[in-house]
């Protein structure tokens, strides 16, 4: 996910299923979207889904490594 891209586009709202503890810039390691600097808020709603998406993410990765 790119937070700065939602704010580029002037998404009013984002919403998402798994948070990035690592890398994260949506609430995780950094909010960008709520930074004072920042010249288009967001808001952000995640953890929808967060398990079931948990699980894509992890399935799409291992068969990348693995192929």
């Amino acid at each position: 996910m790119c937070a700065g891209a939602a704010m580029a586009a002037r998404m009013q709202r984002l919403v998402f299923g798994a948070w990035d503890p690592k890398a994260g810039a949506c609430g995780s390691v950094w909010d960008l979207t709520r930074d004072p600097l920042a010249t288009h808020p967001v808001e952000v709603v995640g953890g929808v889904r967060a398990t079931e998406c948990a699980h894509l993410l992890v399935d799409f990765f291992e068969g990348r490594r693995l192929g």
